[in-house]
């Protein structure tokens, strides 16, 4: 697992693209979990659930949306169907703080935040980067860190360079901040009178992946923790270049929540200064992405 700051999807709200969920599981899909083994540990913080409103918790559980197609961040596990990962057992845990259950559905990842204004979601959990563009429609509270990295077969046999990547083809899911970074980098490489970028833009990171251990492209562009789970489970690849553009993670609330939003910041600290939050992101090697200060509404751009 590489280190360093890591990142995830970042568009613009009005730009927000289909993202799909796996073939594994069909969008609109759920599982209502007790959680994991961070919130089979955690236990409820009376003055932090009392803080929930009333038509969340009269039910006992929060409704989730997330886009379960980005691994190890939010998957689906082949085996018993259920939606897993680093980020689902986090907020697993967060939910058990404040004494709830986690109730998932596994949704295309643009219609997420409309369901959230809706009212379909309670709250999306899907590594979403906290931006000024989506701060106008939702409230973030922030809990990681994140940045785009690079990844080519091992040895890099096409000599793809982040830097000058002209004329090269490089792969990235729909709706991510890759592609607004390819579409830049293209620009420029056509204003210096060199061939443009051939973007490949998939429906999921699973496919990105695929096309990449197959050769079908040269290099391909995604959040670190995506890039280095990929590099760990194919064996076939390498990261190439360094992480930049580094950016806060978000759970993502309607703006009428009113203290929810307070109480879930509430459970992150919490979970910070008992050890659970530092334990779950070292079981899945996420650590480096780590913060000390979780806020609301922290966008940077």
């Amino acid at each position: 697992m590489i280190t360093g700051s890591l990142r995830r999807r970042a568009v613009a709200t009005s730009a927000l693209v289909l993202a799909g969920a796996l073939a594994l599981s069909a969008c609109g899909d759920s599982n209502e979990d007790s959680g994991g083994s961070g919130a089979a540990n955690t236990s409820a913080d009376a003055e932090l659930a009392a803080m929930v409103p009333d038509a969340i918790k009269s039910d006992g559980k929060i409704v989730v949306g997330t886009d379960a197609s980005y691994p190890p961040n939010e998957t689906v596990d082949p085996g018993t169907q259920k939606i897993v990962g680093w980020d689902i057992e986090l907020f697993d845990a967060v939910a058990a703080k404040l004494g709830l259950r986690t109730e998932y559905h596994n949704a295309g990842f643009d219609t997420i935040i409309p369901g959230i204004q809706s009212g379909k979601y309670e709250i999306g959990v899907s590594s979403f980067t906290d931006n000024k563009e989506r701060e106008k429609v939702v409230d973030f509270v922030t809990y990681y860190t994140a940045g785009t990295a690079w990844a080519a077969l091992t040895g890099n046999p096409k000599g793809v360079d982040p830097d000058d990547a002209c004329g090269k083809s490089i792969g990235v899911q729909q709706g991510t901040v890759q592609v607004d970074d390819l579409t830049a980098k293209s620009k420029e490489c056509t204003d210096a009178g060199k061939p443009a970028i051939k973007q490949v833009v998939r429906k999921q990171q699973t496919e990105v992946n695929n096309d990449l251990v197959a050769g079908k492209i040269d290099a391909m562009a995604a959040d670190s923790p995506i890039i280095g789970d990929a590099i760990k489970k194919t064996g076939k690849l390498e990261i190439i270049g360094e992480v930049y553009d580094t950016a806060p993670y978000g759970y993502a609330l309607s703006k009428d929540s009113g203290q929810f939003k307070d109480a879930v910041l509430g459970a992150v600290k919490a979970l910070i200064a008992d050890g659970t939050y530092e334990k779950i992101l070292k079981e899945y090697g996420v650590e480096s992405g780590a913060i000390t200060d979780p806020a609301i509404n922290a966008a940077q751009s």
